[in-house]
């Protein structure tokens, strides 16, 4: 069985990085916000170009945490796409505020900020919630259209997330996300374009006041410096809880990890790049489409995604062969009943209802070799369905 994402093709490759990586940390027993954390942080914000980088326990904890820094709650809209994992919705109404989905490009897959300008509007219009913020998803790997929504968030006066799941290392311009939206998210879930040995996330931001807050709110509520300048305390200002906030801390030994994962990290994206490029050539002409990138954009390819009319079809002939496939989303949220009732933009989500029936993932990572690609590519071409 050919594997979807090769795993253990990097641990080998990287595994004497690694070992002694985890080793340092074992020697200094600092499991729980040791050195590693902060040097991650610095180095992680480095890589984006980001003033501050503020690690937590997982990728959706990390699209939690502005919210609640910004006191997103009742009676505010957040906008966001339903052609993404539960992730990118779930957290809005952990908040209190109420999503709005917003269809995609066909090309992109990624919020269409067309249909994002209608939206906000038709929300005005009825006047029943507030537009507040919106999270943009750079699915497949590419960013989404930013230059575009940043300038609809400043004249709406709304906040923008640029959720990087599976697109952290994505430029637009030469420039990542965060360049654009007022704080970017990423996840360092395993299987992700930087993933950890575990559960991790992330969120980057230039602004330092909202870095404090959410560092408050990672930990417990936290007293941070903006809390205690100028005051004293008889105790540990540790125990002081300033406001309502969570348990969501990077393990030291994943900080550990995901250091050397990242020094690594940008010649696994030209790798995947030279990977897209060989399914591009192979597969054109024998799949309804290959995917698309915005201009001036780089792809971190956390999926190759194609587009065939017979897509389930296509699914167990590969299969049959040994080679495994995914589905990216066969159910899009707004079709799931915990979501069923929030609203929508005008026009429905007619886009993401049909990409539904006809997406499939192949196999991608930075070791996928040629000739295990030749064998992806000429199963696919051999389909007859």
């Amino acid at each position: 069985m050919i594997p979807f994402i090769d795993l253990a093709a990097q641990q080998a490759r990287l595994k004497p990085a690694i070992d002694a990586a985890i080793q340092r940390v074992l020697a200094h027993g600092a499991y729980v916000m040791g050195p590693e954390v902060a040097d991650f942080e610095r180095r992680l914000a480095d890589f984006c170009g980001a003033a501050h980088g503020l690690s937590c326990g997982n990728g959706t904890d990390a699209i939690a945490l502005p919210l609640m820094a910004w006191e997103i709650g009742a009676g505010d809209a957040v906008f966001c796409p339903s052609f993404t994992f539960a992730a990118t919705p779930e957290v809005i109404p952990w908040t209190g505020a109420t999503p709005v989905f917003v269809d995609i490009a066909p090309d992109t897959y990624c919020l269409d900020p067309a249909r994002l300008e209608a939206a906000i509007a038709a929300v005005r219009a009825e006047g029943r919630l507030r537009p507040a913020a919106v999270i943009a998803v750079d699915l497949f790997g590419q960013p989404a259209d930013y230059p575009r929504l940043a300038q609809i968030c400043r004249q709406e006066g709304l906040k923008l997330i640029a959720d990087s799941a599976q697109g952290f290392g994505c430029t637009l311009d030469g420039r990542h996300p965060v360049h654009f939206a007022d704080v970017a998210t990423t996840s360092f879930f395993p299987a992700k374009p930087l993933g950890a040995y575990g559960d991790g996330g992330a969120v980057l931001t230039d602004d330092e006041a909202l870095w404090e807050r959410m560092d408050s709110l990672r930990v417990h509520g936290k007293a941070v410096a903006g809390d205690t300048a100028g005051r004293v305390f008889d105790h540990d200002p540790k125990y002081l809880n300033m406001r309502i906030g969570m348990n969501s801390r990077l393990d030291t030994l994943q900080a550990a990890i995901l250091i050397e994962k990242l020094a690594a990290f940008p010649a696994e994206i030209a790798a995947r790049q030279a990977a897209a490029d060989r399914y591009a050539q192979g597969l054109n002409g024998h799949c309804l489409a290959t995917p698309t990138v915005i201009d001036g954009a780089t792809s971190v390819w956390a999926q190759y995604v194609i587009e065939h009319a017979n897509r389930d079809g296509l699914a167990a002939h590969l299969k049959a062969q040994g080679i495994p496939t995914a589905v990216y989303y066969p159910v899009p949220m707004h079709r799931q009943a915990p979501y069923a009732a929030f609203p929508q933009g005008p026009g429905g989500l007619p886009v993401s209802d049909a990409k539904a029936e006809l997406v499939l993932a192949l196999p991608m990572h930075a070791d996928l070799t040629p000739e295990i690609q030749d064998r992806i590519i000429d199963a696919v071409r051999g389909f007859n369905g």
